[in-house]
């Protein structure tokens, strides 16, 4: 009886192909991640959330080295500074002045007046913190600093671009390209949600609305007085008609 010379080496001839056959699959596949659409977020409000953190109000005064005291300006500057820091201070006012500066002297005896303004602004003498620092150079006018931390709302930062905005080189990025899953690009809505941190004047209305104001009761009263007598309840303006701009300081 003729065998084939893989049985005669006791080697059956079937599983040979099927080894061979693993091997050539095998070689086809590839170790990439895979990547979906949907685990990539295209919601700008994750990529680029706006966060709350301790920020700072800053005033600097300058004042001359012969003469102490506040202009009318730095007056109403450091007034303006204490009330505010009434409904959004959370922390010390800290006042530094330079040391060794050409008009040391001179702020030194500007922040007598500073503090009495804060006060006079509702900032209790409590709250003040003094502190000095080093100018560098003595013959340069130190600025006096006067700092409080409050909450602040921050986006970003924007600019940058980790994927490609169009057909990027085949072969040196992943695939499938970030440009094909129909999704917004990195930086989308980063602008705007800095802006928005920005320009919001109270960063904890992002987290939460404020109460609403109480109802105007007066008006209210008349116009459902007029309505129970089935008068008209809408207000009634009067308008001068006969104005003119060349009548305007006679």
């Amino acid at each position: 009886m003729n065998l084939p010379s893989a049985t005669k080496r006791g080697f059956p001839a079937a599983p040979s192909a099927a080894i061979w056959l693993a091997l050539l699959l095998s070689a086809c596949q590839h170790n990439e991640p895979d990547f979906y659409t949907g685990s990539v977020s295209a919601d700008y409000r994750v990529n680029h959330p706006i966060r709350l953190v301790d920020g700072q109000r800053s005033l600097q005064i300058l004042v001359g080295s012969g003469r102490a005291g506040l202009t009318a300006t730095q007056r109403a500057q450091v007034a303006s500074l204490g009330g505010d820091w009434r409904h959004e201070g959370t922390g010390y006012v800290v006042i530094e002045t330079p040391s060794g500066a050409a008009n040391s002297v001179a702020a030194k005896q500007t922040v007598r007046e500073i503090r009495s303004l804060l006060n006079f602004a509702g900032v209790p003498p409590q709250a003040t913190i003094m502190r000095g620092y080093q100018q560098p150079y003595g013959e340069d006018l130190g600025a006096i600093r006067v700092t409080y931390t409050k909450i602040q709302a921050v986006a970003g930062p924007c600019g940058q671009w980790p994927d490609n905005t169009g057909p990027g080189i085949v072969g040196q990025e992943r695939y499938p390209l970030r440009e094909s899953e129909n999704v917004p690009y990195w930086n989308f809505g980063c602008a705007t949600q800095k802006n928005l941190a920005t320009a919001v004047a109270n960063p904890e209305d992002l987290v939460q609305p404020r109460p609403e104001s109480p109802a105007y009761a007066s008006r209210r009263q008349t116009v459902m007085e007029k309505y129970r007598q089935g008068q008209d309840t809408s207000t009634t303006y009067t308008a001068n008609t006969g104005a003119k701009v060349s009548n305007v300081g006679q």
